[in-house]
C-alpha cells in the first residue's frame, strides 16, 4: 500500500521528530512553569535549530499564555507551545502564475542541480513544458551535470560554453522558452558565496534581464537551502534575499538532520514560505512542505 505523504514526511524526519520531542519533554517535566523552567525551554529550543531569536520569541509568548490562563497543566502548557509554533509558521504563500520564469539560487553544495532537476521531472509529469537555463557557466562541470539531468528527465535546455556570460544564456533561454511556448523556464545560477560581492552583482544583472525580457511571465524566484548548516542557511538566505527577492525556498537534506527545527526558524526569521522539502534522492522525494503537518509530526 502507498504511503501517504504525511506518513513519509514521519518516517523520514524520524530524527528531528524524536529529538524534538525527547527535548520538549525532559523541560515540561521540571515540575513548575517557573523562570528555571522558561531558561531551559529557550536554551532547549536553541538546541533544536530554532534559533535565538525565534527561541526567545516563543518562549515569551508561552510565558504570557500561562500567566493568561494560568495553567498548571504540562498536557496543557505543551498544547499551548504546538499552539504558538502553528501559527508562528503560518505565512502567505503565493504559488507562481503561468508561464512563470523561476530562478534558482543558493550557495554551491545546498543541492540546487538536484532540486531543479527533481522540479523539472514533477512538473513535467504534472503536463507541465519546461525549459532550463544552464546559467552557472563558472563552476566546472557544472552546465555537463545539468545538460545529463535534463536528458534523463526529458526536458529542453539552454546552454553556453564554460566561462559565458549567465545573462546571455538567461536572455536566449526566455527567448527559446517564448517560442517553444514553455509553461516554466528555470534558471540555474552560480552559488560562490565566498566571491559575495562579484556573485550579487551577476544576480542583480540576471534579474534585470528577466524583468526587462520576460513580459508575458510572472517571475518566482526560488531559494534552495541545505538543513544540515542549521542557522547558517538563514545568513545566506538573508545575504540573497537583499539582492534578488525570494518568494518561496526549498530545504533540502531535511531527513539527515535531527536538527529540522530550523524549519520553523526560517519561516519565522524571514517571513518567506518554505514550499518544497528534500527527504531523498528520489524525484518523488521533493514533496510539498505542508507547515501545520509538520509541526504536528514534531508533538506526536
Amino acid at each position: 500500500m502507498e504511503l501517504s505523504l504525511y506518513e513519509r514526511m514521519r518516517n523520514k524526519l524520524v530524527k528531528t521528530a524524536d529529538n524534538f520531542k525527547e527535548k520538549i519533554e525532559n523541560v515540561m517535566y521540571m515540575g513548575s512553569f517557573d523562570d528555571d523552567f522558561f531558561d531551559e525551554l529557550e536554551e532547549t529550543l536553541i538546541l533544536s535549530d530554532l534559533g535565538a531569536q525565534t527561541s526567545v520569541k516563543i518562549t515569551e509568548s508561552l510565558r504570557a499564555k500561562i500567566k493568561e490562563t494560568r495553567s498548571k497543566s504540562k498536557e496543557e502548557v505543551m498544547g499551548f507551545l504546538k499552539e504558538i509554533l502553528v501559527e508562528m509558521v503560518q505565512v502567505e504563500t503565493a504559488k507562481p502564475q503561468l508561464p512563470t520564469i523561476m530562478l534558482v539560487v543558493g550557495v554551491n553544495g545546498v543541492g540546487k542541480t538536484t532540486t531543479i532537476a527533481k522540479l523539472s521531472e514533477r512538473y513535467k509529469k504534472e503536463g507541465k513544458k519546461v525549459v532550463i537555463a544552464a546559467a552557472d557557466t563558472f563552476r566546472a562541470a557544472a552546465v555537463e551535470q545539468l545538460d545529463e539531468w535534463a536528458r534523463r528527465v526529458g526536458v529542453d535546455i539552454i546552454k553556453s560554453t564554460t566561462g559565458a556570460d549567465p545573462s546571455s544564456v538567461i536572455f536566449d533561454a526566455i527567448g527559446a522558452a517564448k517560442a517553444r511556448k514553455a509553461d516554466i523556464l528555470i534558471c540555474d545560477t552560480a552559488g560562490r558565496l565566498h566571491n559575495k560581492v562579484n556573485l550579487m552583482k551577476e544576480l542583480e544583472k540576471i534579474s534585470r534581464v528577466i524583468n526587462r525580457e520576460g513580459d508575458g511571465f510572472s517571475i518566482h524566484n526560488l531559494m534552495v537551502l541545505d538543513a544540515t548548516t542549521g542557522q547558517n542557511a538563514i545568513n545566506q538566505a538573508k545575504v540573497f534575499h537583499d539582492c534578488v527577492e525570494i518568494k518561496g525556498i526549498v530545504l533540502t537534506k531535511l531527513d539527515g538532520t535531527a536538527k529540522g527545527g530550523i524549519a520553523i526558524s526560517i519561516i519565522d526569521e524571514m517571513q518567506i514560505p518554505i514550499e518544497y522539502v528534500g527527504i531523498g534522492e528520489k524525484s518523488e522525494d521533493l514533496i510539498d512542505f505542508d507547515p501545520k503537518k509538520f509541526i504536528d509530526l514534531l508533538f506526536e
